[in-house]
This record gives structure tokens, sequence and C-alpha cells, in this order.
């Protein structure tokens, strides 16, 4: 069931995508190569507990994933583009780190996503990161009052055509609120002008990811991590964003946007 946001509960969201975004924010200026995973993780930890907020990850299992998830940041690093489990790994020169974060705060949820490159970066990795970057652009741009959410998935799907990148259907975009993950699920292509009317209140995670060189993925033997099946890198960009009278509200805005 969908559920529409009255003004003041979009309004007693910003605590929480505040939140978001400075851990998001802390965890992209932490990475550097030598760091490991695992410190990572334990940062974004330190900051939940610090916060009074709770994590959203660190009990979830659903059903694609092999076991509840056990830590509170997914770190998905090269050919690894989704879900990546935390582990005893230290960045190198010139990986691509995807930093995938949800927490609640207040009894409110929101859910974000950065992909950066630690060291020397690669100019076909700057153009994959820009690409979901320009479609999350795109996406929020479209998600305005009486659009339908076809809009914004095609938004998306145009983007990832226009630099040459397939897009894999299976993992999208989702609605937001007190859990992390509800209706309307958003893929990241579709057709303008079919689906959802968008209305004031529906507030929504956007997440643009492509991989640079196929649309099919297969999963790690942790049972959690996603990688591309030929090897390419991915990325990965996301905001949790609300419909308003106004205009979209980006929740999870980071000052280094």
């Amino acid at each position: 069931m969908i559920e529409l946001k009255t003004p003041a509960e979009v309004e007693a969201m910003r605590p929480a995508g505040r939140f978001v975004a400075q851990v998001v924010g802390a965890l992209r200026r932490h990475a550097d190569v030598g760091v490991n995973l695992l410190d990572l993780d334990a940062l974004a930890h330190e900051m939940i507990r610090e916060a009074g907020a709770e994590s959203c990850y660190i009990d979830y299992h659903p059903s694609f994933g092999a076991r509840p998830f056990g830590h509170v940041v997914c770190t998905s690093v090269n050919d690894a583009v989704l879900h990546g489990l935390p582990h005893d790994y230290r960045l190198r020169d010139g990986d691509l780190l995807t930093l995938d974060f949800a927490a609640g705060l207040e009894g409110w949820v929101a859910d974000s996503a950065v992909s950066i490159v630690v060291g020397e970066p690669r100019p076909e990795d700057e153009r994959l990161i820009e690409a979901t970057r320009v479609a999350l652009e795109a996406a929020i741009a479209a998600t305005v009052v009486d659009n339908r959410l076809g809009d914004v998935s095609a938004a998306i799907g145009d983007v990832a055509r226009d630099y040459g990148y397939r897009v894999n259907l299976q993992f999208g975009g989702h609605g937001v609120g007190r859990t992390m993950h509800g209706e309307p699920h958003v893929p990241n292509d579709g057709r303008a002008g079919r689906g959802l009317r968008l209305r004031p209140g529906l507030v929504v995670a956007l997440e643009p990811w492509f991989m640079a060189g196929t649309d099919e993925i297969r999963t790690d033997p942790d049972g959690w991590t996603l990688r591309s099946t030929d090897g390419s890198r991915g990325a990965h960009s996301e905001h949790t964003v609300a419909v308003t009278p106004d205009g979209p509200l980006v929740l999870t805005a980071r000052d280094d946007d």
C-alpha cells in the first residue's frame, strides 16, 4: 500500500534525512587508500549510536538475502555493484566504492547512496559515476505533482542510454517512510506518461545504478553482494525525495552534492 505523508509528516522526516546525509558525507570523507571496509562500517555504527538512531540494515533479512545483513552500511567495491557486505578489505588506489546507507531517526527513515573513486580515478569510472548523478538529477526533476511514475523511470533510463549503459530492472527505487522499503517500486527505466500519478506526500528513494558493460548481475557466496556478470564496474547515486506542491524536496541533500 502506498502511504502519502501529511505536510507535517514530511517535515518530521527532515531529521532522518539530515542524519543520513551526515553519515554518508562522513563515510565519503573517511574513505581513502588503505582504509578497511570494516572501519567504515564501524564509523557508521558509532554515528548511529551517538545520534540515538536505528540501523535499517543490521537485522535486515529479505527473501533475496542469505541471512540478516549484520552491518550498518553497504560497501560495494568495483564490480560489486549493490548490497556490498563489509568485510576485511583495505581500499586500494583506483577502487570505485559505493556507500549505501539507510537509518531511522525519530520514527522515520531516510536512504541515500554515493559512489566515489579512492586515489587516482580512471576517466571511465568518473564517467560512470557522472551518469548516475545526472540520472538522479533528472529523476528528481521529474518527481513533481501530477507527473507519472513512468516519467521518473523514463528520465533515468534516458540518461543511461545517452551514456551508452544498459539498465538492470531487478533493483530500483522505492517508497520510504516508517520503514526502509515500501511501495511504490521505482524502476530505473520506464515509459513516460504511464503509471502512478504523483501526489503531494509521496516520499521515495530514487536510486539509479548502472554497470559499465552489462545489465546482468550475480550473487557472491556471502549471500548479499551483487556483482556484474562480466566484471565491469558499477556506480550508484541515491536520495530520498518528497513530492510537495512546491516541487521535489531532497531530504538527504548533502553539502558536497
